[in-house]
């Protein structure tokens, strides 16, 4: 594992930004920004976010919670 716990990284095959929460196995376990629902992946598909994308994704959850879309 290249990043540490906690950073965010991405996940190549979907794109999606998470946080990296520990290894399960072989696999890498992420969470969503703002939480919720983890998920796995294979490390090779998985890169640090750049500092756009971690804004974006944040920004992206914090929007979506003001207009009540999450709890």
């Amino acid at each position: 594992m290249t990043s540490p716990i906690g950073s965010f990284v991405v996940d190549i095959r979907t794109g999606r930004v998470g946080r990296l929460m520990g290894e399960v196995g072989p696999r890498l376990l992420l969470r969503p920004v703002g939480g919720g629902r983890e998920w796995e992946c294979e490390p090779p598909q998985v890169r640090p976010a750049t500092a756009a994308e971690r804004i974006s994704a944040t920004t992206a959850y914090v929007n979506a919670r003001s207009r009540g879309e999450l709890p």
